[in-house]
């Protein structure tokens, strides 16, 4: 397989290791706690559990569905983005239903990019911001993740140096690994930016709704204008637990919009029906369930940087996210956040995602899910506790601990 054209432009997938390791330790009846992945555990709201229910199997759902979405799941899309951020949409030409917003981005990435374009993607970012145009062919040039006035300043960098001129730039906020987030005055310079340099903007919005302060961020097409450069990626997999059900959008510019739809309509007849009928019960329906979801995963997020801290492993507190982004703790600093990783998982029962999984820029970092309850996060802590306090017996000369350096 490495013969192959696309096979050979991925770099190996750094956490399968993590995962191997995790299938071999679970095999061997060990209790590994899973803050790796971003796999919500909380179930979807009853109330559209029941209308996937309702809907299947009358007549007519078991047929193909629309590639882009039903009529009324784009309409319900369209009044969230008014609800929520004050964005009025055509959901006949400015949204487009995706199956996730992983896939939405990969095959806006198949319409847009030629072989050998360029496209200015933050590092350290979510894998398929960057793999997406890597198997279409395009060129990744990285830029800083965090939203700074030092950020503008690498985008010009690297409009000046690269060649061809870059065709787009992607932005994540709140940040999938980082947890940053950007504010209104970042994305007027950013729309500026685009503009200036005839690009487009590509937005990753997937965790609008898990905050834990009381600023919601905001949405890059709130900026009058944007709608001229920019398409924005939402999900329905964190803010309703529906991960599994696969449903997102992409929402914004009318050309970049029908490029996705034309592509999508070659390569798929959209979500089991059902499903997007469901999703437009979620979006039309009460909101308790969000606020609900939020709760949780801030008492999860103090629960963990209480404990873990306790535990002698400090993690700065994230505002957004349903992630803690961690440096390594200090005596294990010699070691790279795979080595890491693997050693929690071995000595810890612990599995988290190493950052270098994330991009060069993520290395020195662990990134943490709050995927599991406050009961099992304390415990993880208690693991950590225990091998901390245990650790130059345990590791004798196998990990370079700068401790014993």
């Amino acid at each position: 397989m490495t013969d192959f054209y696309r096979i050979k432009r991925l770099p190996p997938y750094v956490f399968e290791q993590v995962n191997r390791l995790k299938a071999r330790a679970r095999a061997g009846g060990a209790d590994i706690i899973d803050l790796g992945m971003g796999n919500p555990d909380l179930p979807a709201p009853k109330h559209v559990i029941d209308k996937l229910v309702e809907t299947a199997g009358r007549p007519r759902t078991d047929r193909y569905s629309a590639s882009k979405g039903i009529a009324g799941l784009r309409r319900a899309q369209a009044n969230y983005y008014q609800r929520r951020f004050g964005v009025a949409l055509n959901p006949e030409t400015q949204i487009v239903a995706t199956l996730g917003s992983k896939e939405g981005f990969a095959n806006m990435a198949q319409a847009i990019t030629a072989p050998g374009d360029v496209v200015l993607v933050p590092n350290p970012s979510y894998p398929i911001h960057a793999f997406g145009f890597l198997l279409a062919g395009g060129v990744i040039r990285s830029v800083p993740s965090a939203p700074t006035p030092q950020y503008f300043s690498a985008l010009e960098r690297a409009m000046i140096h690269s060649i061809p001129k870059p065709i787009a730039v992607v932005v994540c906020y709140p940040s999938n690994p980082t947890a940053e987030v950007a504010t209104l005055d970042f994305y007027r310079d950013l729309v500026a930016f685009a503009k200036k340099h005839d690009i487009f903007v590509l937005s990753d919005l997937a965790y609008a709704e898990v905050f834990f302060d009381d600023d919601p961020p905001p949405s890059v097409l709130q900026i009058p204008g944007a709608i001229d450069v920019t398409v924005e990626f939402t999900s329905m997999s964190k803010t309703f637990s529906m991960a599994g059900w696969r449903m997102g959008f992409a929402v914004g510019n009318e050309r970049l919009c029908a490029a996705l739809a034309r592509v999508k309509s070659y390569l798929d007849y959209g979500a089991f029906t059902p499903i997007q009928v469901a999703a437009t019960t979620a979006l039309n329906g009460p909101d308790d369930c969000v606020r609900e979801m939020r709760g949780i995963y801030r008492k999860r997020r103090d629960v963990m940087v209480e404990s873990f801290a306790q535990a002698g492993w400090p993690i700065p507190a994230p505002r957004a996210s349903m992630f803690a982004w961690a440096p390594l703790p200090e005596r294990f600093r010699g070691m790279s956040s795979l080595e890491f990783s693997k050693l929690l998982i071995e000595k810890a029962e612990l599995a988290v995602a190493p950052g270098e999984g994330f991009g060069e820029h993520g290395e020195g970092y662990l990134r943490l899910a709050l995927v599991e309850n406050e009961q099992r996060i304390r415990q993880a802590a208690r693991n950590l506790r225990r091998f901390f306090d245990t650790v130059d017996e345990r590791l004798h000369n196998v990990a370079p601990i700068a401790a014993r350096r």
